[in-house]
């Protein structure tokens, strides 16, 4: 279940980063924030329902998960396919965070 709650956070994270974005990046709208805003809280709220001894160790395990993430909101959102180091470095970072995620599960 806490992979789900993991891409469940990424995308409200990478949307109310890319809200943000939108507006101070690419000119657009104020109201971008409104958004914005709504989606981080949620983002919050979400990755404190990941099953965890500690916060920064389901951040740390996060961390690949929002990787992975950032890049397919590239592909999909942005059109902007990653390249071969893109995909070397998100695997990299995956197996650093099934690495910290499993060892959690089994830590006491």
């Amino acid at each position: 279940m806490s992979f789900f709650w993991f891409i469940l956070a990424a995308l409200f994270e990478i949307a109310g980063c890319y809200a943000f974005w939108m507006w101070y990046k690419l000119d657009k709208s104020i109201y971008w924030l409104i958004p914005g805003i709504i989606s981080l809280a949620l983002f919050g709220w979400i990755l404190s329902l990941v099953e965890a001894s500690f916060a920064g160790r389901a951040y740390a395990a996060y961390g690949g998960i929002y990787i992975m993430m950032s890049l397919l909101w590239a592909a999909l959102v942005e059109k902007h396919l990653p390249n071969l180091w893109d995909g070397l470095g998100a695997s990299l970072c995956i197996i650093g965070a099934l690495i910290i995620f499993f060892n959690a599960h089994q830590a006491t």
